[in-house]
């Protein structure tokens, strides 16, 4: 299920697209599933066409969906990839961090800074 925070600093387009890899990453969307329209998800959240669109294009930049033309956009199975690149990047920072003696709060604040957001607290 998907919730767009009307109030939330975030904005519309980011939590839909944060939201929806979520769900791919937890493979509660698997490979292979089909993603409602762009026009019809917009419908469903009360949200603009190109609100959703953003979202689903920068999925798609990130390997997450593959659009097929007329048949819609689905869950891509390069993004099995993708997540596995990210965890091998992830076990490089944490042995550079180990090795450099950067403890584990100032190492999330880095992550967080290369994110480009705030970090928590």
């Amino acid at each position: 299920m998907i919730v767009i925070e009307a109030g939330s600093p975030t904005p519309p387009y980011e939590q839909l697209r944060a939201q929806l890899a979520r769900q791919i990453q937890e493979r509660s969307l698997a490979v292979g599933t089909r993603l409602p329209t762009i026009r019809r998800l917009a419908a469903d959240l009360g949200l603009a066409v190109n609100t959703v669109g953003r979202a689903y294009r920068e999925l798609e930049e990130a390997g997450l969906i593959e659009t097929r033309g007329r048949a819609g956009s689905f869950v891509s199975a390069a993004g099995e990839q993708a997540l596995e690149q990210a965890h091998q990047a992830a076990r490089e920072y944490a042995a550079v961090i180990s090795s450099v003696g950067i403890d584990r709060t100032e190492a999330m604040r880095i992550v967080e800074a290369a994110l480009g957001r705030p970090a928590m607290p």
